[in-house]
């Protein structure tokens, strides 16, 4: 083809056209150009691909091998010092979890999030039993028989614990079970009973105000229109998607936003950034409080200290010495939201 054009280019010359043949090498070294870039590209896909798969593989062994340790502890003798150590191998374990949330396959991430509810719910059971059981009064004795036949005649499951609730401290829900959808100019509220380590889901909102004070796993705001959303620290994701003129203050320890125009974003996030296929994306520092916030930072597992609201990866902007136009830092004089 290049050969076609070189002759046309002479041809052309010959005739007295203003075509330059200086055109023709430019244009064959635009294209090498362009060919080893697309090879860098794809060479830099693969090692990253090959990271992700060595980061994975360490995961995987590190979090089996302190799952076992903490399903030993669990499953031996109960004591007071093996079920503390077993709390501490599963924040470990929790912690671990929220590191590697972003190499993660979403089914490696619902497995591992399984295994803690799991051994959470054995946990809490384990410290029940522990629980010091009601001694015998023997000052029932003074009373007379038929109150002593009585008592002798209740059902023995009534002088034994109530069985552990598995939703106790924490343990994570694995489905979108809570959240709003399809409303329209409502004021909206979830408190941390409710939130407490649940994957939340807001869908087809419209001039709707979201109130989340508590601790949520996972948060995904999807197909949103000119709402303001407000949420307590997140363990994990969270998810904007076909959002416009939003909007939203969060923490956690991921954000992806796909498809989202005009909305503004007040951060706390561990991670860097995410946006994809968006335009008119603004952020700021995280600045929402409540009263238990400070609470459900902790259960949250999140590094309050540690804050990338402004390191962003666009994958739509690949040059990498020219910002991308697609998001921006919120000016300050901007920032003063008021909230409640």
């Amino acid at each position: 083809m290049e050969g076609v054009d070189c002759s046309v280019a002479l041809a052309d010359s010959a005739a007295g056209s203003p075509r330059d043949l200086s055109l023709v090498p430019e244009r064959i070294q635009r294209r090498e150009q362009e060919r080893q870039v697309e090879a860098e590209r794809r060479k830099q896909k693969r090692q990253g691909q090959e990271v992700e798969e060595e980061k994975s593989g360490f995961f995987a062994a590190a979090f089996a091998r302190e799952r076992a340790a903490a399903e030993e502890l669990l499953r031996g003798e109960a004591s007071a010092e093996r079920l503390e150590e077993a709390a501490g191998r599963l924040q470990g374990l929790r912690k671990l979890l929220n590191d590697s949330v972003l190499f993660l396959a979403a089914y490696d991430l619902r497995q591992g999030q399984a295994a803690l509810a799991q051994l959470q719910a054995e946990l809490n059971e384990r410290r029940q039993e522990l629980q010091p059981k009601k001694r015998f009064a023997f000052k029932a004795r003074k009373k007379d028989a038929a109150a002593a036949a009585q008592a002798d005649a209740a059902p023995v499951a009534s002088a034994s614990p109530a069985p552990p609730s598995t939703k106790e401290e924490g343990a994570p829900e694995l489905s979108w079970a809570c959240g709003f959808s399809n409303l329209e100019s409502q004021d909206l509220e979830k408190r941390a009973d409710e939130l407490r380590q649940r994957d939340i889901l807001l869908s087809d909102l419209t001039n709707c105000t979201v109130r989340l004070r508590g601790n949520p796993n996972t948060l995904r705001l999807a197909k949103a229109r000119g709402c303001k959303v407000l949420c307590g620290p997140v363990s994990t994701s969270v998810f904007l998607e076909d959002c416009r003129d939003c909007i939203l203050a969060v923490a956690c320890q991921q954000l992806r936003v796909h498809t989202t125009k005009d909305t503004r974003i007040f951060l706390q996030v561990t991670s860097r950034a995410i946006v994809e296929d968006c335009s008119g994306i603004q952020l700021a520092p995280y600045t929402w409080n409540y009263p238990g916030i400070d609470k459900d930072f902790q259960d949250s597992g999140l590094d309050r200290s540690r804050n990338n609201w402004n390191q962003v990866d666009d994958f739509n902007w690949l040059a990498r010495n020219v910002a991308s136009p697609n998001w921006s830092i919120l000016p300050e004089e901007e920032r003063d939201i008021q909230w409640d």
